[in-house]
């Protein structure tokens, strides 16, 4: 069973304006894919002090891969706070994962 606050109103609500404003993947989208997207995942994870409501530009639109991807390598306890959090490149060259130090670099653009 899912947990707070996953199992609220408030969340099923949040989680349906995210995907109806982006259906597909936004990881997959930069790398030249195209998924639906089946996951609303916390930028910064609540228990690392995300804010479990945040505003839609605080979560991501992802696959089920994309998500699991996340998930084993940033989320979980004891994951590695500065390894990135999704791997590879888009066609430019810069780094998918729109939390590396790159884009911070780069100025405004991100997701």
């Amino acid at each position: 069973m899912a947990h707070w606050p996953y199992n609220t109103s408030k969340w099923a609500k949040l989680r349906e304006a995210k995907l109806s404003a982006h259906p597909l993947c936004e990881i997959c989208q930069r790398r030249g894919d195209v998924e639906a997207a089946v996951a609303v995942d916390h930028f910064k994870p609540i228990k690392q002090g995300g804010s479990p409501f945040p505003a839609l530009s605080g979560l991501l639109s992802l696959c089920l891969s994309c998500h699991n991807e996340k998930t084993a390598s940033f989320d979980k306890p004891g994951g590695q706070a500065f390894r990135r959090r999704f791997k590879g490149f888009d066609a430019n060259g810069n780094p998918i994962d729109p939390f590396d130090a790159w884009h911070a670099a780069a100025g405004p653009g991100g997701l």
